[in-house]
């Protein structure tokens, strides 16, 4: 009976901040602070999930955290400071993922430097080009090729 009695714990808004490289990581403290305070301000309980990570990289340890919150209920909000902390490429689909579960997510378009976003951006093309590479010469390095002199 007690059990029954038990309430579930209340959705959480969670406080999404990526940033690309070690070096910004000063940068991802400025943008988890101002995520505190907008959370803070509207007087909501929340987690905080950061990550150094590319944002093209789709099995972020941060990001998978974050979809498993959601699809188990225990989400109500997402707070990102731009569309691309919580993906470089794709995320109109995160945020239609979002919606379908009912989570709203909340975009709050901080100040973020022009320059660190075109640096970000060329090191997230760097390493895409850098895992296609990979793929591409991995796939040759295990190939025997059947007529050499062609």
């Amino acid at each position: 009976m007690l059990g029954l009695l038990k309430q579930k714990p209340k959705p959480k808004v969670i406080l999404y901040a990526r940033v690309s490289t070690k070096k910004q990581e000063k940068y991802l403290e400025k943008q988890i602070k101002r995520l505190k305070e907008f959370a803070e301000s509207q007087g909501w309980d929340y987690e905080v999930i950061s990550e150094i990570a590319s944002g093209v990289n789709e099995n972020r340890r941060g990001l998978l955290k974050l979809l498993n919150k959601v699809k188990r209920g225990k989400v109500e909000k997402v707070v990102i400071e731009y569309p691309d902390r919580i993906a470089r490429f794709e995320f109109e689909y995160i945020k239609f993922f979002l919606e379908s579960y009912g989570v709203k997510l909340i975009i709050l378009n901080g100040n973020e430097c022009e320059e660190d976003l075109n640096k970000e951006l060329a090191e997230d093309l760097i390493a895409i080009v850098t895992s296609f590479a990979a793929r591409i010469y991995g796939r040759r390095g295990g190939r025997k090729d059947v007529n050499p002199s062609s």
